[in-house]
C-alpha cells in the first residue's frame, strides 16, 4: 500500500499541495514568537505558503497569516519569507 502524502493548503493561492513543497510559518506554543520552520518539526501552530513570491504577495494582501495565527505578523517575518523565496529560485 503506498504511503499517504500529507497535503496542506497554501495561504496565498489556496491550493492543496504536498506538505514537503511548502514553507511552514510557525507561532510558538506560548504565542510570543513567529518564525520560519524549514524542517516542519517545530512545536506550535503552523501555516503553510508556497515558495512563490506571487503567493506571498497574495497572503500579505489578504492578511492570511494574521488570520491564521490571530496575531499581528512582524515585517521581518515577511522579509525573511521573501529572502527564502529569492534564494530558493536560484
Amino acid at each position: 500500500m503506498p504511503k499517504k502524502i500529507p497535503m496542506r493548503q497554501c495561504l496565498g493561492c489556496r491550493e492543496m499541495k504536498p506538505k514537503s513543497e511548502l514553507i511552514r510559518v510557525v507561532r510558538s506554543p506560548d504565542g510570543t514568537e513567529i518564525s520560519l520552520d524549514f524542517k516542519g518539526k517545530a512545536p506550535g501552530r503552523g501555516a503553510y505558503i508556497c515558495p512563490d513570491a506571487g503567493c506571498l504577495k497574495k497572503a500579505i494582501r489578504s492578511r492570511a497569516l494574521e488570520r491564521a495565527f490571530s496575531a499581528s505578523i512582524p515585517q521581518e517575518i515577511y522579509d525573511r519569507l521573501q529572502e527564502e523565496m529569492i534564494s530558493s529560485d536560484g
